[in-house]
């Protein structure tokens, strides 16, 4: 009787086990900082009504393959909603794309694409990528409003995260007006301590969008941001030393 207990008990275990794994929170990841990605425009609210994607806007996380720019996640669909008024960063035919990554999976390749054209690709071999990575990309060819998304795809996984950046290739109004449609324009955010960097001495807190060469103290200590960015809990300045240097 006590053998068949105890094997009752230890089953349960693994059940319970197998349902914390399963249902426990997603960990964060990654997405293009700058220029600035729709999430990231989202995150820093120069895009009003995104949903949950401004509180993660590194999660957007889906089966490899897609073309979207919400990785098939329903939650995040706002991201591939083309009336929305996204920014678009005037750019040349050569770009820097930055990520910021908030766990380093293992890599196969990135991508990137405009249209159905992949424009760059980048192997990895499988390799573990720093808390930042960069690539510059030529975008011969392409002129006037483009929607650039990037893949990151992962090694040891069938999944990929996807981000998508609109660019102005060539100069030009970035951000042309839609047709007068009032009772559909979206209302501008209000100003708020999470859109505009802090002043010089302000101390770090989460939720802010911080601007290269910003400065904060945190733990005593004065730090300079190396790259714009939203923080998250996890990113204190000491803990990010890609993101953060001390002065």
């Amino acid at each position: 009787m006590r053998k068949t207990i105890l094997s009752i008990v230890t089953a349960l275990a693994a059940v319970a086990s197998t349902l914390v794994v399963l249902t426990g929170p997603a960990q964060a990841h990654g997405y293009i900082s700058s220029p600035p990605s729709r999430q990231a425009n989202c995150a820093q609210g120069r895009v009003a009504n995104c949903g949950p994607i401004v509180y993660e806007p590194q999660s957007v996380e889906g089966p490899k393959g897609q073309r979207n720019c919400h990785g098939g996640l329903s939650q995040f669909a706002q991201l591939s909603d083309e009336s929305k008024p996204w920014p678009a960063t005037s750019v040349g035919q050569n770009v820097t794309f930055n990520w910021v990554l908030t766990a380093r999976h293992a890599t196969s390749t990135w991508e990137y694409f405009i249209g159905n054209t992949r424009v760059a690709v980048f192997n990895d071999g499988g390799r573990q990528p720093g808390a930042t990575v960069s690539h510059n990309v030529n975008l011969g060819g392409f002129s006037g409003r483009q929607r650039l998304l990037a893949i990151w795809n992962i090694a040891d996984t069938p999944m990929a995260f996807y981000s998508c950046v609109d660019l102005q290739i060539g100069g030009g109004n970035p951000n042309p007006q839609p047709s007068p449609t009032p009772t559909v324009t979206p209302r501008p955010p209000s100003p708020t301590p999470t859109v505009t960097p802090p002043p010089a001495g302000g101390t770090w807190r989460t939720g802010t969008y911080y601007a290269t060469g910003s400065t904060v103290t945190y733990g005593g200590a004065t730090y300079r941001c190396l790259q714009a960015h939203t923080s998250l809990a996890g990113w204190e300045p000491p803990n990010v030393p890609a993101l953060w240097a001390r002065v």
